[in-house]
């Protein structure tokens, strides 16, 4: 079995969640310490470190991402279209 960092389909949708959380925070001017504090009241303890390092790896839960979406108010997303072809295009995704 792959690790999931050598499995190119993987690491491709992580970074897609990655740059998803991101962009959302971006838009907002949210600072990972002030993400830390909005986490922190909904009762989720993340310090602004952590927030740094899980964010920048990509490789984060489902419910991690969406309990950041509710602290920063996000309520409505844009998700481009990856198409199946796109992913075939992936290095080592045919293996």
């Amino acid at each position: 079995m792959r690790r999931r960092k050598d499995n190119p389909i993987a690491v491709t949708w992580e970074g897609r969640a990655k740059n998803l959380l991101k962009g959302e925070l971006k838009r907002r001017g949210i600072f990972y310490a002030e993400l830390a504090h909005r986490l922190e009241a909904l009762g989720i303890h993340e310090t602004e470190r952590n927030l740094t390092n899980k964010i920048s790896r990509g490789g984060f839960s489902a419910a991690f991402l969406l309990q950041c979406l509710d602290a920063i108010g996000a309520r409505d997303l844009h998700l481009d279209a990856t198409s199946q072809r796109d992913l075939e295009d992936t290095p080592g995704a045919r293996d």
